[in-house]
């Protein structure tokens, strides 16, 4: 048996939002050893993929985001309902809040990988006390976080907008019965 487009859809959020989420939380790894030399530390980084996984994280809410804005307005099976429509039935708070947590996971995520990198990338440091930082502990978990919750306010946005269809076209198909009958509101 063969899903329905909302069903893909929805399962293809959760599956970015999950993603996103797993990427993140493995990215928060451990922090650098620092190597004392002659007036300079170097750190030493484990050798770990914290920085790809940051960006794969990225990509995925990216993904998530996408797909979720797109299938809230997709026209399924052919009828298409009109912007206007959705707005007037639906709460514009879940259709806002889900933008707003996606840019705040993703442009999080997106802070915390170029920290990361910036560390690794200059790891020879003149002052002998440095103590070879990471990110901030807990801004990847944090991150992760937040594009989990943007992929579930996307899938409530899905919901709702499966409710909003069904109205729409269940009430169009009353109306246009009413119409047929003669029996119309005036």
């Amino acid at each position: 048996m063969a899903l329905s487009q909302d069903k893909q859809f929805g399962i293809a959020t959760a599956f970015f939002g999950v993603l996103s989420f797993v990427f993140a939380i493995v990215a928060e790894l451990k922090k650098g050893t620092p190597v004392r030399g002659r007036d300079v530390v170097i750190c030493q980084f484990p050798p770990d993929p914290t920085v790809a996984l940051g960006v794969l994280s990225v990509v995925a809410a990216a993904c998530c985001a996408v797909v979720g804005a797109v299938a809230v307005f997709f026209p399924y099976k052919g009828r298409h309902v009109p912007r206007k429509a959705f707005f007037d039935y639906t709460p514009s708070t879940s259709s806002s809040i889900s933008p707003c947590i996606t840019v705040a996971g993703t442009g999080m995520t997106v802070w915390t990988t170029a920290t990361e990198a910036s560390h690794r990338l200059r790891n020879v440091h003149r002052d002998p006390a440095y103590a070879c930082p990471t990110a901030k502990t807990g801004v990847f978990g944090g991150a992760a976080f937040l594009n989990l919750d943007a992929s579930l306010f996307w899938l409530v946005c899905l919901i709702l907008a499966n409710n909003v269809r069904e109205d729409y076209f269940d009430a169009g198909a009353v109306a246009v019965a009413d119409r047929a009958t003669g029996l119309d509101d005036k």
